[in-house]
């Protein structure tokens, strides 16, 4: 097995529009072609996290709209789960009158599935003759159920069907040393992957300017002389841009990382404008960054796919800052463990309420973040196992983070959520 092409098959890919309501959209999609007639009914129950970046996120070609009511009344109308993360793209204003029609009617409902870790999207589809459910679980693609009239077509675990459990076992049980191998193992069809995924995000970065948005006060503030002209301005520059293309619902795609597009943004953005900056060779920037994409999808082994702390701040900030530590010592596993200590240190509480335009002040925080801790591993300073939660490796450090995601945070989700729910319910 190759982990880094599983990877990047896996979890570095073009997504259109927030992940978690396109797979909401997907899974809609599923089982409106399995039902096999205009649906009456719907009803779709989500894991927290995914109703959480589902409600304050535009949609793209919906005009201006957000949440996943809407979402999943476009997957139905859409019916095409060939389209996969991009379905958002078949979006026609027909189709969209379609889908608010079903709003409107109040034949699409959303609930919460309580307490529940990692993603699941379950869609529950009536027709006039006929009734057809479908589940998502696992990653953002992963049709792990599909049922037509009580007739299991699909029915696996999470992951079974295609490998993706075994993929992340063997990733788990990886040490930093392993992922520098990994990442030193690109191949030219790695590599090409790479460089689209770079192409694709400053092009979202480009498009994104003409917003005025987060990124648009940011050049402001430079133009102004209140920031200086520097690699850190230009990079968060960068990634305030495409996350607030994204955010914004613009129709184009960006390549993620980690099934997350602003994680794409972060992984893939930050390490090639320091590595532009720095004239480091091409290759070594390429290579850097997949060490960027494994980091990212190392440490959401441990903290959760869909977690209460923020995967843009600490996964993608995590795997930006190792990368730019590769790009300047290569192999030094201390000043990589510095880096990935130092970012965890600084911004391992922040907490995640959903995709939203707010998302590109994370993200700006993350890129600052790990620009300043890959600077202090460069020269080998950094937060150590003397202080809090940090451990005596990256991989311990990592852990303990996870542990804190999981079962110290295990209320948070829910408080959020419930947060939400209560603002929605208002007349």
């Amino acid at each position: 097995m190759n982990l880094l092409k599983e990877v990047l098959k896996r979890q570095v890919y073009p997504a259109m529009g927030c992940t978690e309501p396109v797979t909401v959209a997907l899974c809609a999609a599923h089982a409106a072609k399995l039902l096999g007639e205009p649906a009456r009914e719907a009803l779709f129950v989500l894991d927290s996290g995914t109703y959480k970046n589902g409600m304050g996120v535009t949609l793209p070609n919906a005009g201006g709209q957000k949440g996943n009511l809407l979402a999943a009344a476009l997957g139905i109308v859409l019916s095409k789960p060939e389209l996969n993360m991009e379905i958002f793209r078949a979006v026609t204003p027909t189709v969209l009158r379609q889908a608010q029609r079903l709003v409107k009617s109040r034949a699409v409902q959303i609930s919460v599935l309580p307490r529940h870790q990692g993603l699941r999207v379950e869609a529950r589809l009536q027709g006039r003759r006929h009734n057809a459910v479908c589940v998502i679980a696992g990653s953002h693609t992963d049709l792990v159920l599909a049922e037509k009239d009580g007739r299991k077509i699909v029915d696996s675990p999470p992951g079974a069907a295609d490998g993706a459990d075994r993929y992340k076992k063997v990733l788990k049980r990886c040490a930093l040393k392993d992922l520098v191998r990994l990442a030193e193992s690109m191949d030219a069809k790695d590599e090409t992957w790479i460089r689209r995924g770079v192409e694709m995000n400053l092009a979202a970065a480009r498009q994104g300017m003409k917003l005025k948005k987060v990124g648009f006060y940011l050049q402001d503030l430079m133009r102004k002389g209140y920031l200086l002209d520097d690699v850190f301005s230009s990079s968060k520059i960068l990634t305030a841009c495409a996350t607030d293309l994204r955010m914004d619902g613009c129709a184009m795609p960006v390549m993620s990382s980690g099934e997350s597009g602003n994680q794409g943004i972060v992984a893939i953005l930050v390490p090639w404008n320091v590595g532009q900056a720095f004239r480091v060779p091409e290759r070594t920037v390429l290579r850097s960054i997949a060490l960027s994409h494994l980091l990212n999808a190392y440490v959401k082994l441990f903290t959760g796919g869909l977690a209460p702390i923020c995967g843009c701040a600490i996964a993608a900030g995590v795997g930006a800052a190792a990368a730019i530590v590769y790009q300047r010592n290569g192999r030094d596993i201390r000043g990589l463990t510095l880096a990935v200590n130092n970012v965890i240190s600084d911004l391992g509480g922040m907490l995640c309420d959903g995709a939203k335009s707010g998302c590109a002040l994370k993200v700006v925080s993350s890129t600052d973040c790990a620009i300043r801790s890959a600077y202090m591993g460069i020269n080998h300073y950094g937060i150590t196992e003397r202080e809090g939660f940090v451990g005596r490796s990256a991989e311990e450090t990592i852990k303990n983070l996870g542990h804190i995601s999981s079962v110290g945070m295990a209320a948070v989700d829910p408080a959020i959520v419930g947060i939400m729910l209560d603002k929605q319910a208002r007349p």
